[in-house]
């Protein structure tokens, strides 16, 4: 952001406040959802490279949380989970199409988002927020699954992955919207250079957030900002003033261009004297691509292979916490916690009930994050892929019922989610069931999950006992939702979105062939 905007847009606000917006009871939230950064892509996670200022100082002015969980090691059914507080497997963001088969939203599918679902947006209108998503949406791109449709007031962004170019008497490339209408498509009208990697998309982005901010902060309405920027999932890209400036490549110039921007929204709320009223939380939808890396990868730190997989490096993301006045500076807490816990803790900030006629996975984090409170709760976290529970954490311990990295047939086309880690009968390349043996690791002592507790001993056995009927109840409990990421239909895909006829852009729609969805992970 040009200093020239900047000066600008304050000269906006000290028109437009004659005095500091008042504390109200309901704080503005704003999370800050990154796309395959992987944990150890902060400097204050132990990146070699330090080139997070930005989210280093937010959490040393906040609150780190090291034992931070998605619910599923991939983007759609993650997102899900955190704007309804439900596992995917609840919220109807899995498949049914095969076993433990990571499936997502692609411009082939038929579903989306359930309007059986309650989003987080949807909530927040009880107390007069205002709701608005910057960046991926990725929770189905059919008019009727859209944000708009689905409690957010406004939106500017795309449906879908940033993939292509493509040929278009073949396959849309994909649009992007303000609001309920599209406004060009990737790589026509908003580029990326597949060669150079240079893109303005996430300055874009941070001009649509920082504009939201100051428009609600002017008319003192509660806000609730979705910041969903792409730019770390490949193909990754940066503005010109970023590309090369990294010393990790052109993933690093992504990271560093995510951290600037995220600074540059931490100071527009002191800016306007709202850093006080405004709870901001940082995190990733799952780890890092390590498909992708290193060029276009991140880093999942000291865990064990990355997305798509349920270890660690899949599942365990970077976590902040930030509330001037409220929450402690510098402090950490290792309280298990998950990206479902934000849609409940969200909802107590804003002095919401929780919806009381369905199950919610997501806990209350106020009393670990205002309160400090060190008596951390004893709350499993539950490791899906697809329809199966792979694995289970409780305290320390990790117990894995089955394992999987991928098949032997994707792997030997170079897939490899686990490069250079593979954990002999651990990382498995056929799907591996230990439901009456299950494999454990203590976390504290082994973060990368290299070292099975023999199972001829007392310690195995104690922890077996204590994890045993967590797993029975949740599986005895359980009542899964309709599974919506089975179908998908060629005539589906973004031929024709709402606005492209003002435009110009609408393609022909393909003769409708449904069929099953192939999931092959």
């Amino acid at each position: 952001m040009s200093a020239l905007t900047l000066t600008l847009l304050s000269a906006i606000i000290c028109c437009s406040l004659t005095e500091k917006p008042s504390n109200v009871s309901s704080p503005n939230i704003i999370i800050l959802l990154m796309d395959d950064m992987g944990w150890g892509d902060l400097g204050v996670f132990g990146q070699p490279s330090k080139e997070t200022p930005n989210l280093d100082a937010m959490a040393a002015e906040g609150m780190l949380l090291p034992n931070f969980y998605t619910a599923n090691p991939l983007c759609s059914p993650s997102r899900a989970a955190l704007l309804t507080g439900r596992l995917p497997v609840r919220n109807g963001f899995y498949t049914t199409n095969g076993h433990a088969r990571n499936a997502y939203t692609p411009q082939e599918i038929v579903g989306g988002i359930s309007k059986d679902e309650i989003l987080l947006p949807q909530m927040l209108k009880k107390k007069g927020y205002v709701s608005k998503i910057v960046g991926k949406w990725h929770l189905g791109h059919r008019p009727h699954h859209l944000p708009l449709e689905n409690g957010f007031d406004e939106w500017f962004g795309a449906p879908n992955c940033h993939f292509g170019p493509y040929n278009s008497s073949i396959r849309p490339n994909i649009p992007v919207y303000n609001n309920s209408e599209m406004l060009g498509r990737y790589y026509e009208d908003f580029k990326i250079d597949r060669k150079t990697g240079e893109s303005n998309l996430t300055q874009i982005y941070l001009l649509e957030g920082l504009e939201f901010i100051q428009r609600q902060t002017v008319a003192r309405r509660p806000f609730f900002l979705y910041w969903a920027a792409d730019a770390t999932h490949a193909p990754v890209y940066a503005s010109k003033r970023f590309l090369g400036k990294s010393q990790r490549g052109r993933y690093g110039d992504a990271v560093m261009e995510l951290d600037y921007s995220i600074g540059q929204i931490m100071s527009w709320l002191k800016t306007l004297g709202i850093d006080d009223n405004t709870f901001v939380f940082f995190t990733s939808d799952n780890g890092a691509a390590l498909i992708s890396a290193p060029k276009e990868g991140g880093s999942n730190g000291p865990f064990l292979c990355g997305k798509e997989t349920t270890f660690e490096g899949g599942m365990r993301e970077p976590a902040i916490a930030w509330w001037p006045g409220h929450i402690k500076k510098g402090t950490v807490s290792f309280q298990l916690s998950n990206v479902m816990d934000l849609f409940t803790t969200s909802l107590a900030l804003a002095g919401i009930s929780p919806p009381d006629d369905r199950t919610l996975d997501g806990l209350d984090l106020t009393p670990v994050l205002l309160k400090q409170s060190t008596t951390l709760q004893n709350r499993p976290i539950f490791y899906y892929r697809g329809n199966e529970l792979m694995a289970v954490r409780l305290g320390q311990y990790k117990a894995h019922y089955w394992t999987w990295s991928n098949s032997w047939e994707e792997f030997k086309k170079g897939i490899n989610f686990c490069p250079g880690q593979e954990v002999p009968d651990v990382t498995t390349h056929d799907q591996k069931e230990h439901t009456l043996q299950p494999i454990i690791f203590h976390l504290g002592r082994d973060p990368g999950e290299k070292y099975p507790i023999s199972v001829l001993t007392k310690e195995y056995q104690n922890v077996l006992s204590g994890i045993s009927p967590v797993v029975e109840q949740h599986k005895k409990t359980l009542v899964p939702g309709i599974p919506q990421l089975n179908m998908c239909d060629v005539a589906v895909m973004n031929w024709a979105p709402a606005g492209c006829e003002k435009l110009g852009k609408c393609l022909k729609v393909p003769k409708s062939e449904p069929l099953k969805c192939d999931w092959p992970h």
